[in-house]
């Protein structure tokens, strides 16, 4: 079975779609427009009142992110309002809305809409608003289904399918022979094993290729809960498989006749990385958030999709620096370690010269080599001499030789351990750009890679203000825990916010947060423990292995050296626990 490592976005399928339609119809059926405004070139916004709420409509035709929801948010429109939005507020200030409604599960909602006309007579209008990718546009309707007029104009030089143009009929263009697979709720299953069974191609594909609005995810969600890979040639698999993927499809339906959703956004190491109409069995393992209204989900996912976006944007400058900054340190440390190793024969010299002094007079003139006794191991060794020197100039050669590489070591042993230090330091850096999710968090980030020499402050400029904050949670037993989203942070939290007797956590030898949770005089519970080192993991390079070994103890215990790097400490009694870092059900206070 498929999972995990999908990656077809749900989307705006049919499904969110209907999700969407059953809650305009709650909020706004009956309701009158007050305002209709025109924000963007291809976006609108529509004020409605209904049993004495207000509500704000969004509509967007984009053709990289098309969106339908119901917002508390006001927009800034243009001094001037455009053609489209004008002809709106003429037809329909006032408008009552009749119904709005989804034809079969196609990406379409029609808001039907009662008017008065300039004679006073009652008319329809219809606003179709069409959710499809690039052809996305919102189109307006008279009675006879005529175009009045659309947010996009598209003649027959753009679309040999169909022109939206005034004067036009208005139809549903249908481009791909596709059936509505609600119409399933009355069918027979033998007719859906026959279309499916028939199609040369992998199964999930098959479904998705064969009805109205059901994305690639949705199709594998559906192959998943029938305990059958996706990937598998639809006309490989027995008529038990594709029944038992006909009756979970069959359940689906069911929950978008009656209206029975539960939009969720589901979330990868913090990040929103899919959302559907009820929760998908394929995520199970991953961080699932319930919301009780689809445009509520919808704002929150497309808005925290944006905030990562431009987090990563923002962050792509100090990423860079960083990572060529760790490379050439990585390159140093590992030229310095061989030069470290080749320093290992030094005692051998040593050795060698302190035989010749002892036993050179048993050498031979212009011999290769001489026979001695180690009296370190009491075994024979083979010296190997120059011949044109004598045992005592032999002897004076391995010492020079010996000094040469003591001295090397010595000078070798500081760098590294500097170097390494500086790895560490960089590589925690890093963990910290992977954990920022706002803007604030960058720039203590930015500040620390300054005071460093990353980076040059600009001209005259002083020390960034500095307003990011660690992050919170409430343990299930109610203790607060504190994690440091960067290295000033973890020093601030251990060296200064922390007692002596709360808690301190960390992922054992890899770079990440300092993890407190204060204890306020209490014995901490077993499950607070467990909670506290699932973060240290989760906030660590560790997130997302099977097992992360995190240390912990008393933060009285943990000390910081004298001029010791941001965030770098040392402790010498902790305990230690093997966790996973799973996070989903510790409750985060925003």
């Amino acid at each position: 079975m498929r999972k995990g490592s999908v990656h077809d976005n749900m989307a705006f399928d049919g499904i969110t779609v209907a999700n969407i339609t059953k809650e305009l119809n709650d909020c706004l059926k009956g309701g009158r427009i007050c305002k209709i405004a025109q924000p963007e070139s291809d976006e609108l916004l529509i004020t409605i009142k209904n049993n004495g709420n207000q509500y704000r409509l969004l509509l967007s035709a984009d053709a990289s992110l098309p969106l339908v929801y119901l917002t508390e948010k006001n927009k800034q429109s243009p001094m001037n309002a455009p053609v489209f939005c004008m002809l709106l507020r003429k037809h329909l200030r006032n408008a009552k809305i009749l119904d709005i409604t989804q034809p079969s599960l196609e990406r379409i909602i029609r808001i039907r809409m009662e008017h008065l006309n300039e004679m006073g007579d009652t008319c329809e209008k219809t606003l179709v608003i069409e959710i499809m990718g690039k052809h996305s546009n919102i189109i307006f309707c008279n009675e006879e289904n005529m175009i009045i007029d659309s947010i996009k104009h598209i003649s027959g030089m753009v679309s040999s399918v169909r022109e939206v143009l005034p004067g036009r009929e208005y139809f549903i263009p249908k481009t791909q022979d596709k059936d509505d697979p609600l119409k399933l709720l009355t069918s027979r299953e033998d007719e859906f094993y026959n279309k499916i069974s028939s199609l040369p191609m992998p199964v999930y594909k098959a479904i998705y290729s064969s009805y109205t609005g059901l994305s690639p995810i949705m199709a594998q969600e559906l192959c998943y809960r029938a305990k059958t890979d996706g990937d598998m040639p639809a006309g490989s698999l027995s008529e038990k498989s594709i029944g038992d993927i006909y009756v979970n499809l069959i359940s689906v339906m069911e929950k978008i006749k009656n209206g029975d959703f539960e939009p969720t956004i589901i979330y990868d190491n913090n990040a929103p990385i899919e959302f559907a109409p009820f929760p998908l069995t394929i995520y199970a393992d991953k961080n699932n958030k319930r919301y009780s209204s689809i445009s509520e989900l919808l704002e929150h996912y497309y808005s925290e999709k944006n905030t990562l976006t431009r987090i990563r944007q923002k962050s792509a400058d100090l990423r860079k620096i960083v990572q060529t900054a760790l490379e050439r340190n990585v390159k140093k440390y590992d030229l310095q370690t061989k030069q470290m190793k080749d320093t290992e024969k030094r005692d051998k010299y040593r050795i060698y010269g302190e035989l010749l002094n002892t036993y050179g007079y048993n050498a031979q003139p212009g011999a290769k080599s001489v026979e001695a006794l180690n009296y370190y191991t009491n075994e024979m060794i083979t010296i190997p001499l120059d011949e044109t020197l004598t045992a005592s100039e032999n002897a004076k050669k391995y010492f020079d030789k010996y000094g040469k590489l003591k001295r090397t070591y010595e000078a070798l042993s500081g760098l590294t351990l500097e170097v390494k230090a500086e790895i560490e330091h960089l590589e925690s850096i890093s963990t910290a750009l992977d954990i920022a999710l706002q803007e604030e968090d960058l720039v203590q980030i930015k500040e620390e890679l300054i005071e460093s020499g990353y980076i040059r402050r600009k001209g005259g400029a002083g020390k960034s203000k500095i307003t990011a904050k660690p992050f919170h949670y409430i343990s299930s037993d109610g203790f607060h825990i504190y994690v440091g989203k960067n290295n000033y942070q973890n020093d601030e939290l251990t060296f200064k916010f922390a007692t002596g007797n709360d808690w301190w956590f960390h992922a054992k030898k890899k770079p990440g947060s300092h993890v407190i949770v204060r204890s306020e005089g209490k014995e901490l519970p077993d499950a607070t423990f467990e909670e506290a080192a699932r973060l240290a993991a989760y906030y660590s390079r560790g997130r997302g292995q099977e097992k992360v070994e995190v240390d912990y103890l008393r933060k009285k215990d943990v000390k910081k050296p004298n001029g010791a790097k941001p965030g770098f400490v040392v402790y010498y009694t902790n305990y230690s626990m093997m966790i996973d870092s799973d996070i989903s059900n510790i409750q985060q206070v925003l």
